[in-house]
């Protein structure tokens, strides 16, 4: 099958287009807002863009409380998302009130950040301690801001539990990642196997 996007009438029961640019890693965001409330909110746009340095990126559908909280501190967190904190990442994904917390509503420990002062998840295996370097409105081929607003953030600090290092790695096999598919599927990555890069 073909369909053109502009129509979108794919004759599909559901939209395929997320199911199939998938698995999309989750990135579980922490902020503080300028009042001193915190949010937490799971995001599947999301994706490390760099190494050097070591950038990350979220994107909003719609101006939320990340988004805004980030704006006016320049502060966040990426915490992991692992398949044994799956039902509390979706808990998190509530449409909860401004100042109210998501972390009280999932019940998970909020820890403030060595470098920032956004919190992170204090039970995920690992955090990523970030500051902003920019948003914006991606733009679509008419030139008309979308209503999708990207977050590019540097990662200036990042915390490890022990038990999610064997031989001097972070172990996927321990930690299962967490990673969104279409609709209302996800996948913790099954088997896990490695490749190396082939060399000429």
């Amino acid at each position: 099958m073909f369909y053109d996007t502009a129509l979108n009438r794919h004759g599909l029961s559901h939209d395929p287009f997320k199911a199939i640019v998938s698995p999309r890693p989750i990135g579980w965001i922490g902020t503080r807002a300028s009042d001193g409330s915190l949010n937490l909110a799971p995001y599947s746009f999301f994706n490390a863009i760099g190494d050097r340095p070591k950038l990350v990126m979220f994107s909003s559908s719609g101006y939320k409380d990340s988004v805004r909280n980030i704006e006016a501190t320049g502060e966040f967190t990426a915490s992991f998302a692992s398949r044994s904190l799956a039902e509390a990442v979706n808990a998190t994904s509530v449409a909860a009130p401004h100042g109210d917390s998501e972390f009280e509503i999932a019940g998970l420990t909020p820890v403030e950040g060595t470098l920032v002062k956004a919190p992170f998840v204090g039970e995920a295996f690992a955090a990523l301690e970030c500051r902003m370097t920019e948003t914006f409105r991606p733009k679509g081929l008419d030139g008309t801001p979308s209503d999708n607003y990207v977050v590019i953030g540097q990662v200036v600090g990042i915390h490890i539990r022990e038990e999610a290092i064997r031989d001097g790695r972070f172990d996927m096999a321990t930690v299962k990642p967490l990673a969104r598919l279409g609709y209302m599927d996800y996948c913790d990555g099954g088997d896990v196997f490695e490749m190396i890069r082939p060399t000429r």
